[in-house]
């Protein structure tokens, strides 16, 4: 898209305190956002949490807030400084959670603050698994049988028609959290209590298990005129039941056949075009190894762990600039930024 010449002032939210296996690789993604938002002229303001991180280094940005990273000390920031527009899909699931957060209450609508990338509707879309699950459902991409649980009773009761082994994925947590396996119903109570007590909203996703499917991740960029491209696909070497996060990963993928290939990177296309992401974002695949049979996981509708890596092994830098001269993202393939 064109340089924006009605936006001065932009403000990052990054990814907070590094858990380790969580969110080190956001700082990556933020620190290469905020060094090209500065070079094409705009002012910028990070808030972070983590004084451990070169994001929070007073060159990366022209003001840092180093406060909670909660809606109560964002919301008081956005009031004062008053910038044009929010940037949240680099700050991984804590940014996107907080900037919808903002959304939701009325924040950003209150101050006129953009929010640049996707839409506040299509990351709804992508991060609330019932209308997920819709929208794969009318597209014809496969995905698992599940049921949304709001309470213990509903969980127990989904996981009865669906039939056991389950997976619960709560909604809107960071790396898994809160999430797993039951084989019965006895796991299941200790299980989902927990994982209904951590989603922010009180929402759990009881789905058949699939433990033992290959696990493939696309990374894809999409532009507002609908350009799109896979920056790579990754292959875990660890099968679906080991989350993403404790997995070795390998990009490219190493066991995949160029027909596999081809089939999920179509629909990963299709996905994102119909979600109408703005920005980068990751999409997770299962894969039968012993057909070409697959379920799709789950977009992340933002940059994630696997973002990092994409951009190391494919040399394609995470920082996007805008070209001057068309209406397309221009890659950068240098490390100087």
């Amino acid at each position: 898209m064109p340089k924006r010449k009605d936006i001065k002032t932009v403000l990052v939210i990054g990814s907070g305190p590094i858990v380790i296996g969580q969110a080190a690789e956001f700082d990556y993604a933020g620190t290469q956002a905020c060094l090209a938002l500065k070079e094409e002229g705009y002012k910028v303001i990070l808030v972070n949490s983590n004084p451990a991180t070169i994001m929070t280094d007073t060159s990366i940005a022209d003001k840092v807030y180093m406060e909670p990273l909660t809606i109560e000390y964002v919301a008081k920031i956005i009031r004062y400084e008053r910038p044009d527009a929010i940037l949240p899909g680099i700050g991984g699931q804590t940014g996107l959670n907080i900037a919808m957060q903002l959304y939701k209450k009325g924040v950003l609508q209150e101050c006129q603050v953009e929010l640049l990338g996707t839409s506040s509707e299509s990351i709804e879309k992508a991060e609330d698994r019932e209308k997920f699950k819709e929208l794969c459902q009318q597209l014809g991409e496969p995905v698992l049988e599940s049921i949304i649980a709001t309470s213990t009773e509903e969980g127990i009761e989904a996981a009865k028609k669906i039939g056991y082994p389950v997976v619960l994925r709560p909604a809107f947590t960071l790396g898994g959290t809160g999430g797993g396996f039951a084989d019965n119903e006895e796991e299941l109570k200790e299980l989902i209590k927990h994982s209904l007590s951590l989603s922010p909203v009180g929402q759990v996703l009881v789905e058949k298990s699939i433990k033992g499917y290959k696990e493939i991740e696309y990374e894809v960029i999409r532009d507002k005129n609908d350009t799109a491209i896979t920056v790579c696909n990754m292959e875990n070497l660890d099968p679906v039941g080991i989350h993403t996060g404790d997995s070795i990963v390998v990009a490219p993928s190493q066991t995949l056949t160029n027909k596999e290939y081809q089939l999920l990177r179509d629909s990963a296309l299709k996905i994102i075009r119909a979600l109408k992401i703005e920005g980068g974002c990751n999409v997770q695949f299962a894969l039968d190894p012993h057909s070409f049979k697959y379920y799709l996981i789950e977009v992340n509708p933002r940059v994630s762990r696997s973002s990092a890596l994409a951009s190391k092994a494919s040399r394609i830098s995470n920082c996007k600039s805008i070209c001057k001269n068309c209406s397309r993202y221009e890659i950068r393939r240098n490390y100087a930024c």
